[in-house]
C-alpha cells in the first residue's frame, strides 16, 4: 500500500494546520476551559481533515462528496467554537491573527474541492 494521496491535497494540509494550531492553543487553557470547550473544538477541527482523508479513500464520487460535506459542517462548527472562545477571552489577539488566514482560506478551498468532485 502506497502513501495516501490525500496528503497531497492543499485543502487537507490547510485543515490539518488548523487542527494542529488549535491543539497547541487548547493545551494552554485551564482545566475548566479544556473540559467544556477544548475537547469540542479539538474534535471539530480534527474532524475536518479526518473527513477529507476518509472521503478520499472512498471508491466513488458520491461517498467522497458526502465526506467533504461533513468536513465543511465540522469546519463551521470549529468556527463557531473559535468565536465563542474569543468572546470568552480564551484566545489572544496573536492567536486569532495566526488562525484567521487559515479560517479565511479554508471554506472556499473546501467548496472548490467539493465542486471538483462533481464530475
Amino acid at each position: 500500500m502506497g502513501r495516501p494521496d490525500f496528503e497531497d491535497l492543499e485543502v487537507y494540509r490547510l485543515s490539518e494546520k488548523l487542527a494542529n494550531e488549535i491543539w497547541h492553543i487548547v493545551k494552554q487553557w485551564d482545566n475548566f476551559a479544556k473540559e467544556t470547550m477544548g475537547k469540542q473544538i479539538i474534535r471539530s477541527a480534527d474532524s475536518v481533515c479526518a473527513n477529507i482523508a476518509e472521503g478520499r479513500g472512498r471508491y466513488n464520487y458520491q461517498d467522497n462528496k458526502r465526506f467533504i460535506r461533513i468536513a465543511r459542517g465540522s469546519l463551521y462548527e470549529t468556527i463557531n467554537w473559535l468565536r465563542l472562545a474569543y468572546s470568552r477571552q480564551l484566545l489572544t489577539d496573536e492567536q486569532i491573527a495566526k488562525l484567521k488566514p487559515i479560517i479565511n482560506d479554508l471554506p472556499p478551498k473546501l467548496n472548490a474541492y467539493l465542486k471538483s468532485r462533481s464530475t
